[in-house]
C-alpha cells in the first residue's frame, strides 16, 4: 500500500478590470459599435479599442464573442 499526497491547485487570482474597462465592456457586451461606446463614454474610438485590447490581453481573450460571454457572466 502506498500513500500518495496531493498538494492543493492554487489558482492564480483572476485580473481585475478597472472600473472604464468594465464600463466598455458593458457597452460592447450591449452589442454598441467602438464609435457608439466611445461617444457615449466621451471618448475618442482609439480609447475604447485600447481598453479592449487590455481586457483581452489580461484575460487571455480572443474575440468579441468571448468578450460577451465574459460580461454576461460578470453580470454586466
Amino acid at each position: 500500500m502506498s500513500l500518495t499526497i496531493a498538494t492543493p491547485r492554487v489558482e492564480a487570482p483572476a485580473p481585475t478590470l478597472a472600473p472604464r474597462e468594465q464600463e466598455t465592456l458593458r457597452h460592447i457586451a450591449a452589442g454598441r459599435t467602438y464609435l457608439q461606446t466611445a461617444r457615449h463614454m466621451g471618448l475618442s474610438k482609439h480609447t475604447v479599442d485600447a481598453y479592449l485590447r487590455r481586457i483581452r490581453a489580461k484575460l487571455g481573450i480572443n474575440s468579441t464573442a468571448e468578450l460577451t460571454r465574459l460580461a454576461i457572466s460578470l453580470g454586466l
